[in-house]
């Protein structure tokens, strides 16, 4: 048979053949794929024609595209259905892609063409776009060694590729750790509390696993409920302390050494290239731009939520004490917050998911996005999914243009790690259009019920298909400039917008309704719904800080290296937290966002998009929140260019003016 991945895909679409890759085919193509890559590479830099954008770095841009469509296709199989041997690929190849990278960015004669083409091209004859990609390209170039000696080009080398191969064990390690443990509980008098769903779940995962009774494991379905609803204190405790022990335990799944090697890597790398450290590297691209901003913009958001917060504490020990969980520990805030919800709100939440069935919500969603944008799903079964489980879409503007395949992959399993996340096989270049996936870990369909989102994983699902309207909706020349592809602390913008629309009457109107009676969420909920945006937020917001601080702490300049992970762990965390520390807990082992994911000194973006979300929804309060001029201005400002040009500019010309910050405290409630 021959080998899919080495020539252009012959299917619908130009999708993935999922059906007829192997294993087997992954390293010899894609190891051919770098080989071709290098080549086209050394014919741009030693061509004879003088450096132009067009021959030096449009022709960059078009580079290694079989290569950039295997490596996709491996590295997020590998995150949402893998298995020992694509873990075992994924290690061997990562060296060799970043080697490739290396070698690249280190090219001597292709950066001075770069460099020429930067310093001596007229911009008045480049479009906003093309001056991007020449700024973005040389920047790359220039913060990735091109100026430094061969001897420091080649330990920048040797420090990525260990990087690469620090954080795919990372992630093999938390993910082992999740997998590896189970509470398998016997008496039903044990799970008092635990709504009928979750416990039909877990009856059937212990069917799975060949089990009398009912099984519990670290995955968010199964993990969330049980820690909210339980009402035996041990067993939360139990089920709260296995969940901080991942990546913490003696065994071989320890991630203590790999964070303090990740953290020295990167702070050794951001000096090797002139920077003080990682965070000052990382920001000079993001909006914020600098620590000191990141830092001041952080502690106003604290000042701002910590009397809120303080006060919502209070009114948790006031009710601990009545649930005998006094003083309160971490294994209590789940379950007393929805006590307190029910007792203030008087919400259910559990009540509440008889609304929002799953396919129910998610047909919802398409029409909200058919009214704001105009674009319709069609199920599709001639296109190969990578798992049974996943469905695939064409996703077409409402005049019958194609726009996009989306893939949807909902629930958890072994194979897949836990959260919520979207993703790309093929982003948006000109004509040629983008498939997006979004990937998440809902409750399964019982033999009785359907899947039934609580209210979060609503906003969950909203959120991710923000991300994917992003990728979907993209209309740029350069599949680097595409979609997604933007400054770090801008990307959570789109995603967090759509969010709003779960708290808006006219939207829940349109899907949320009794799985068994179709009848309409009743006002009174909806009432409810909308307060909810606002309960305890003070303390929300604190736990929010708390990751953003940490995440910096790791990537500010430090004055000694860190020896005990644990211990800074709990210096920085310490006054943002309410209830004990426990010795044989760390959040940082498990924390992949920064050590296997993209967020590193970055995870401070999700609260500066919310002050851009918060802003720029207020337009769609004020004109209707499927006025058609404001959505179809945020799909041209916004939605469509990508990362084309500076997002403050995108921004500004669709909100008319600067972002507010005192949008996002006015939603919050913390506005005193």
């Amino acid at each position: 048979m021959e080998n899919p991945l080495l020539s252009p895909f012959d299917t619908p679409f130009e999708s993935a053949p999922f059906d007829q890759i192997k294993y087997e085919h992954y390293v010899p193509a894609i190891e051919q794929n770098i080989a071709q890559a290098l080549e086209e590479v050394q014919a741009i830099a030693q061509q004879s024609a003088a450096p132009t954008f067009e021959n030096t770095l449009e022709a960059l841009e078009d580079c290694g595209a079989q290569l950039g469509r295997n490596t996709s296709l491996l590295f997020n199989l590998n995150s949402a259905a893998t298995s020992t041997e694509l873990q075992q690929l994924a290690q061997k190849l990562a060296p060799q892609l970043a080697a490739f990278q290396n070698s690249i960015r280190s090219n001597t004669v292709l950066f001075e063409r770069i460099e020429h083409v930067y310093k001596n091209t007229d911009r008045h004859r480049l479009n906003p776009e093309q001056i991007t990609l020449l700024e973005k390209e040389y920047k790359g170039f220039v913060r990735n060694g091109a100026r430094l000696t061969q001897t420091e080009k080649e330990q920048l080398k040797t420090l990525d590729t260990r990087l690469a191969q620090c954080s795919l064990s990372f992630g093999e390690h938390t993910l082992a750790d999740t997998h590896a443990f189970e509470l398998l509980i016997e008496d039903l008098d044990l799970l008092k509390g635990l709504p009928e769903n979750n416990l039909h779940q877990a009856a059937e995962t212990a069917k799975e696993r060949g089990k009398e009774g009912w099984v519990f494991t670290l995955d968010y379905p199964s993990y969330v409920p049980f820690m909210t609803y339980v009402e035996n204190r041990e067993l939360r405790q139990k089920m709260s302390l296995a969940y901080g022990k991942i990546g913490f335990q003696q065994n071989e799944n320890n991630n203590e050494t790999i964070i303090q090697e990740i953290v020295h890597l990167r702070q050794e790398r951001a000096s090797l290239l002139g920077y003080s450290s990682h965070a000052a590297y990382v920001l000079e691209e993001r909006m914020a731009q600098d620590e000191a901003t990141v830092v001041s913009f952080l502690n106003h958001l604290q000042e701002k939520a910590r009397p809120s917060a303080e006060r919502e504490w209070k009114a948790l020990e006031a009710l601990a004490k009545g649930y005998n969980c006094y003083p309160i520990e971490k294994w209590d805030t789940a379950f007393l917050t929805e006590k307190l919800k029910q007792q203030e709100l008087e919400l259910d939440d559990q009540a509440l998911r008889a609304y929002f069935p799953l396919e129910q919500t998610l047909q919802g969603l398409f029409t909200v996005a058919k009214r704001l944008f105009q674009i319709e799903f069609e199920p599709l079964e001639n296109v190969a999914p990578y798992h049974k489980e996943v469905s695939v879409y064409k996703v077409s503007k409402i005049n019958g243009k194609f726009m996009a395949l989306l893939y949807l992959d909902f629930y958890p399993r072994e194979s897949k790690r836990s959260g919520a996340w979207m993703t790309s096989y093929r982003s948006q270049k000109g004509s040629e259009r983008p498939h997006v996936s979004i990937v998440c870990n809902f409750s399964k369909p019982t033999k009785d019920t359907p899947s039934l989102l609580t209210f979060n994983e609503v906003t969950t699902l909203f959120h991710e298909f923000g991300h994917a309207l992003h990728g979907m909706l993209a209309d740029t020349q350069y599949s680097g400039l595409s979609g997604t592809h933007v400054f770090w602390d801008f990307v959570e913008l789109p995603s967090q917008i759509m969010e709003n629309w779960c708290y808006q009457k006219e939207a829940l109107h349109l899907f949320a309704k009794h799985y068994q009676t179709q009848a309409l969420l009743p006002e009174h909920y909806l009432d409810k719904i909308q307060k909810v945006a606002q309960f305890q937020q003070g303390l929300q917001t604190l736990r929010q800080l708390s990751f953003a601080q940490l995440d910096l702490a790791y990537h500010t300049q430090q004055k000694h290296p860190i020896t005990d992970i644990k211990a800074h762990e709990k210096a920085v965390m310490a006054p943002f937290s309410f209830t004990p520390d426990h010795d044989e807990n760390c959040l940082s082992t498990n924390f992949s966002h920064i050590f296997q994911g993209g967020y590193a000194a970055g995870y401070y973006s999700y609260k500066w998009a919310e002050v851009l979300d918060a802003d720029a929804f207020d337009l769609f309060l004020e004109k209707g929140i499927f006025d058609s001029a404001t959505a179809q201005a945020f799909e041209k400002h916004i939605l469509s260019k990508g990362g084309t040009e500076h997002p403050m500019e995108l921004y500004n010309r669709f909100r008319q003016k600067a972002p507010n910050p005192e949008a996002l405290l006015k939603r919050a409630g913390l506005l005193v």
